[in-house]
């Protein structure tokens, strides 16, 4: 893993003076080496949609969206945020276990390019919509929960029991209510394993049982594959153990999936979905040091971020607590390092950056940043605990410093709060 202090010329310390602490930078150039470093090795049968799910900012949506990204939004506000940032609505897929009307409503109007649906009883609540309002024909894609296990996955999200999609073996037994359908077009098939993948043999291997699962339901259920949506949940190496995917060997592998697919379906898009893995690189979490004391022995440095910012660096679902790359952004002269414990301003013994992590000597006011932090940083974290609020976002692109989310203000908090005023007698 590589590190930096700087970012397209733009000192981080400086950005730190100029936007505050904590901060979330972004660098636009690693968005773009990401996605078309990925693009260049895939089939141009493959479209990528970006996940917004792993850093819904309208502006990174936009900006992968000018390199080419669909998206896959799970909510009315994400669906929102990428008609927002440009992203045409063909090139829109809506998925998710628990879809209100109101969102089912707004991918109809929107005309998205589907809606995924999870549940046979989904399927039948978005026919009736569709008659209700007078429409037909509107295309859909059934997610499925296959009857194969994936391996290599940090997070397993397919293969067992599951809230997402549809178990295999139902869908097939639900034959005539797939048929009795009457508004809707099924076109397709999504089907999503699992997350943070490492090896790309998993991920060749996933593929290649999705598009098989995605022909065989298809000829089974009797409706065309126009789209199959093989997921993706690339991953990316936080830990010193991790390696990151070998990409030239994955592109290689895809293209021997890929192409006989493709082959046999030729008017099949086929789309890769991805989140984590286009913007987490991109990335950098900076914290300032408030605090450097000790405790029976042991170094901690109490800073003014943590995990109400970056839940991911708690290693939420490990047994251990595993460490983010993190590093000491102050210009001192090399000397002798030491283990520290990184902590932020919470009352919880939870809040850890970075556990018994060698950083050169760390003092009050010194600037640390959390790298590979561009993914599920604000997005997953609890940003409201101790009303300390979300922070400041900003995006580095063709070296200038964009402003992308303001930092939260106190009246931000308050402003949806109502104060009742309890002195005055009820009458």
């Amino acid at each position: 893993m590589t590190s930096k202090s700087d970012i397209q010329g733009n000192e981080m310390s400086a950005l730190a003076e100029e936007f505050g602490t904590p901060l979330f930078l972004y660098d636009a150039d690693i968005l773009a080496d990401t996605y078309h470093g990925l693009r260049d090795l895939l089939p141009d049968t493959a479209d990528i949609f970006y996940s917004l799910k792993a850093n819904p900012n309208v502006s990174v949506c936009a900006l992968l969206n000018s390199f080419g990204a669909g998206a896959e939004v799970s909510s009315y506000v994400e669906l929102v945020t990428a008609l927002r940032a440009g992203v045409a609505p063909e090139d829109i897929i809506f998925l998710g276990p628990g879809k209100d009307e109101r969102e089912l409503t707004a991918c109809v109007e929107a005309g998205i390019h589907a809606i995924v649906c999870e549940s046979l009883d989904e399927l039948d609540q978005l026919d009736a919509l569709l008659a209700t309002a007078g429409r037909d024909g509107f295309p859909v894609l059934l997610r499925v929960n296959p009857a194969f296990g994936s391996k290599g996955s940090g997070l397993a999200m397919g293969g067992k029991p599951r809230q997402f999609g549809i178990d295999e073996a139902e869908l097939r037994d639900g034959k005539h209510r797939v048929a009795a359908l009457r508004n809707i077009r099924v076109q397709g098939v999504h089907a999503y394993m699992g997350t943070r993948f490492l090896h790309h043999e998993d991920v060749v291997h996933n593929t290649r049982q999705i598009l098989a699962t995605a022909e065989d339901l298809a000829g089974h259920l009797g409706f065309p594959l126009e789209t199959v949506d093989f997921g993706g949940g690339l991953g990316v190496a936080y830990f010193d153990n991790e390696e990151d995917l070998d990409l030239d060997a994955l592109g290689t592998g895809l293209a021997e999936v890929l192409a006989p697919f493709s082959a046999r379906n030729p008017h099949c898009r086929m789309i890769m979905e991805l989140g984590r893995f286009l913007t987490a690189t991109a990335g950098t979490y900076i914290v300032r040091a408030r605090y450097v004391k000790n405790s029976m022995g042991e170094s901690f440095v109490v800073a003014d971020g943590g995990t109400n910012h970056h839940m991911a660096a708690v290693g939420v679902g490990s047994f251990v607590k595993r460490n983010f790359p993190i590093r000491h952004l102050e210009n001192r002269a090399a000397g002798e390092t030491r283990r520290y414990s990184v902590t932020g301003p919470l009352c919880t013994p939870n809040d850890v950056l970075a556990k018994k992590v060698r950083l050169p000597e760390v003092r009050p006011g010194d600037l640390l940043a959390v790298e590979r932090s561009g993914a599920y940083g604000p997005t997953a974290s609890p940003g409201l605990f101790l009303s300390h609020g979300f922070p400041a976002e900003v995006l580095v692109h063709d070296g200038r410093a964009h402003l992308i989310r303001e930092r939260d203000t106190t009246e931000d908090l308050l402003a949806k709060q109502h104060l009742v005023d309890f002195r005055t007698p009820s009458t």
